[in-house]
């Protein structure tokens, strides 16, 4: 008996460890965003360091047209370099949607760039990046920044030719380093052509809410507003949008 229980002891532990070699693990399968055919395209460019709330506020405003009846609603989805989790300057950690560098990525209506840590330096280095952005503006009906984005769309030289804004403390470096660009200052945001810079933080709401208004009218963009507790009236806003 006194050798039995030890024989119990060995069986039972080979049978564990044949049972974990025999059975396979699964790799996990990719999951990708459900992108309806009759709505807006919006990528949201996300990278490490990006900062939480000029990528949340806008995200949060685009993703609740879905939620609106008779309009043309917009499907949100991110992109960036990698598809290992994305970390927030904030600890958050975002796994994107698509790699810009390897997959093929649906067709974009809007491009969102909210700023990143670094846009002010090592990310103005990242031509894989800067590429992209300037080839995805090309045919964009939107190309939007919020906050340092700014640097990134100017860095690309397609803000050369429109006037822009970027975070309130940041323009004077914005003008140093780019001192051929129509700056705006003073504005919380600026359409010119297709190209909606905007001041950044809190106020990414604003210069959403705005291409909601301009895509879908006041009403659509007052109840868009109402869903997240915000008081929305254009009128009220700080903006530039030349004529």
């Amino acid at each position: 008996m006194k050798n039995f229980v030890p024989l119990l002891v060995l069986v039972f532990a080979v049978s564990c460890i044949s049972k974990t070699e025999s059975t396979p693990i699964k790799s996990e399968e990719r999951v990708f965003p459900k992108l309806a055919s009759d709505r807006y395209n919006v990528a949201f460019l996300i990278m490490d360091g990006v900062y939480n709330t000029e990528f949340t506020a806008p995200f949060d405003i685009f993703q609740h047209t879905q939620y609106r009846e008779n309009i043309k609603a917009m499907n949100t989805f991110t992109v960036a370099n990698t598809l290992n989790p994305i970390t927030s300057f904030e600890g958050v950690r975002i796994l994107p949607d698509f790699d810009y560098t390897q997959d093929s990525i649906p067709k974009i209506d809007i491009l969102v760039v909210p700023s990143a840590e670094h846009h002010l330096d090592t990310d103005l280095e990242d031509t894989v990046m800067l590429n992209f952005v300037k080839r995805v503006s090309e045919n964009a009906l939107f190309v939007t920044s919020h906050c340092d984005g700014a640097f990134v769309l100017a860095k690309t030289g397609i803000l050369d030719e429109v006037a822009s804004t970027t975070f309130p403390s940041d323009i004077p470096k914005y003008k140093t380093m780019f001192p051929h660009l129509n700056v705006k200052d003073s504005v919380l945001f600026v359409h010119d052509g297709k190209f909606i810079t905007s001041a950044g933080g809190a106020k990414s709401f604003e210069a959403a809410l705005y291409l909601c208004e301009y895509l879908y009218g006041k009403e659509i963009a007052q109840s868009l507003a109402g869903g997240l507790v915000i008081d929305w009236n254009l009128e009220e806003v700080p903006r530039f949008i030349p004529h």
